[in-house]
């Protein structure tokens, strides 16, 4: 999934409002702040083939470090404990929990390629990318759910705040959407530095979030 991972770091603002958006979302799409890195150091591997799913053209050969469950759930204990101390109460957990949950969203969305560890191990995957309208109606659904929980937890302080906001959004909804329709990249090698871009996201969307403030009444 793309905006599923950041519907999810917007919902979060609904238990962590003062947190920011730039947090969330990184947490939230982590393991794919991770996975070109591990791709560009030869360590994971991914081959461009169209019609592998409908929805993208990538075909997932291996990507345990960074995709597996156990990895997941070592990342998220990892970023969990470097916000500790500066975090509120549940903020760590919350953090912890948005990581794991990008392996529980690829999951749905994936062919059975997600490993559950690192070395010989299932491989899972609900194959939601195998229908073009099934991805855009449920992570679309899901993708607008974020939205409504974000926008009625925090309000704009400034015009920056607001189209800051709803410029990342936009981009990211075309982005996504236009994608079974878009060329396929030309080599893994491209995908990977095309695809550490993400981090101007999660970038983004602390700036945006800077212009914003918890409504009141919401949690501290």
């Amino acid at each position: 999934m793309f905006v599923g991972h950041t519907a999810l770091a917007l919902a979060g603002k609904a238990r962590a409002p003062r947190t920011s958006l730039g947090l969330l979302l990184a947490a939230a799409v982590g393991l794919d702040l991770l996975w070109p890195v591990f791709l560009l150091l030869g360590i994971e591997r991914v081959r461009i083939e169209p019609g592998v799913t409908a929805f993208t053209p990538l075909a997932f050969d291996s990507y345990p470090w960074s995709h597996s469950l156990v990895m997941a759930l070592v990342w998220g204990g990892l970023l969990a404990l470097a916000v500790q101390r500066r975090a509120g109460p549940g903020v760590p957990l919350l953090v912890g929990a948005l990581v794991v949950s990008h392996w529980v969203l690829d999951f749905a969305s994936h062919r059975p390629d997600m490993p559950l560890w690192p070395g010989p191990s299932p491989l899972l995957g609900l194959g939601l990318w195998d229908s073009i309208p099934g991805t855009l109606l449920v992570e679309g659904a899901l993708f607008l759910a974020g939205i409504l929980v974000y926008v009625r937890s925090t309000r704009p302080l400034d015009r920056t705040g607001s189209w800051g906001l709803w410029t990342l959004l936009l981009v990211q909804a075309v982005m996504w959407a236009s994608g079974p329709w878009g060329p396929p990249p030309p080599s893994p090698s491209v995908l990977a530095w095309v695809s550490l871009g993400l981090w101007l996201f999660v970038l983004w969307a602390w700036w945006a979030d800077r212009h914003r403030v918890a409504r009141a009444g919401a949690r501290a």
